[in-house]
């Protein structure tokens, strides 16, 4: 079982120190084995999880580009980008560049969006959530179309119409395409259809179970083998905040053998270089043993 870390914490120290920062805790993670690093893409923290909106947080994509640059082998990709921040043949260029420049390592992550305060601060439409939806179908249609070497023609759909989707260069291997959420009649149908990769909240390995195997019938619906996905889980870690690498495995391992293959690990409020050095590199040796 792999292990991922997801930065979405940038208040331990000041913004001036924050390039070093994340430069030692990426080399950390990557020399602990550590195979995923993620970002999320918002505007401003997030007040729905009970964080200041003045919290620092970085634009994702810049952050990502200077990540490759200082990394050679972890996969990189946003945990997710909102459908609506983005036009989305601007962001098949901007993750086709990404694998690129980091040597065929991006992931694109993506979903329905739902932080309405930062759209409407930054004065982002923000659409009803039919739309949205609708609106993401299109974008994963635009991003395989641009993936796609031999297909560089037009996309007409209802709410983006592209007269070219030339993506030159190519990236070095199609991005994977990570939809991210757990709803079951949408976006785990979109998963079934367009996605390599899903990602999870942890709850309980009973609730788990029951989204996979909405997404298997989801597959099944649309002829696809469900063992094509990749299955990611997001994960607070408390109990290796704690120490305690033995019970955080004995707690992973149900997950394990439901199918999920990267558990990806979320900071405290601490130092992230630490954070990774003290808790998360002890995690994963045991879980890579774990097969």
């Amino acid at each position: 079982m792999r292990v991922g870390i997801h930065l979405m914490r940038f208040d331990s120290v000041p913004a001036s120190d924050l390039r070093q920062e994340l430069a030692q805790t990426v080399v950390a993670a990557e020399d602990a084995g550590v195979a995923w690093v993620s970002v999320m893409d918002h505007y401003f923290q997030m007040i729905a999880a009970g964080f200041p909106r003045e919290d620092p947080m970085l634009e994702a994509y810049t952050t990502l580009g200077y990540l490759a640059g200082v990394t050679s082998s972890v996969q990189l990709g946003v945990l997710v980008t909102g459908v609506t921040y983005r036009h989305p043949g601007l962001l098949a260029k901007i993750v086709a560049t990404l694998d690129v420049l980091s040597g065929g390592r991006a992931t694109l992550g993506i979903g329905a969006a739902w932080y309405e305060e930062e759209h409407q601060a930054f004065g982002v439409p923000y659409p009803p959530l039919g739309e949205r939806f609708e609106r993401l179908e299109e974008a994963l249609q635009i991003c395989r179309q641009m993936f796609d070497p031999s297909n560089d023609g037009p996309y007409e759909g209802t709410h983006y119409q592209l007269a070219e989707t030339l993506c030159s260069p190519q990236p070095l291997h199609a991005p994977e395409i990570m939809v991210g959420g757990g709803g079951e009649k949408k976006t785990l149908r979109l998963v079934a259809q367009y996605g390599d990769a899903c990602n999870l909240f942890a709850t309980t390995p009973e609730l788990i179970a029951h989204k996979l195997e909405v997404l298997r019938g989801h597959c099944a619906d649309v002829g696809r083998d469900p063992g094509d996905i990749r299955v990611t889980m997001l994960h607070g870690g408390a109990d290796l905040l704690n120490g305690d690498v033995d019970a955080f495995v004995e707690e992973i391992t149900p997950y394990r053998d439901l199918g999920v293959e990267t558990v990806i690990l979320r900071p405290p409020a601490t130092s992230l270089s630490a954070w990774v050095r003290d808790h998360v590199a002890p995690a994963v040796g045991p879980l890579a043993e774990l097969g």
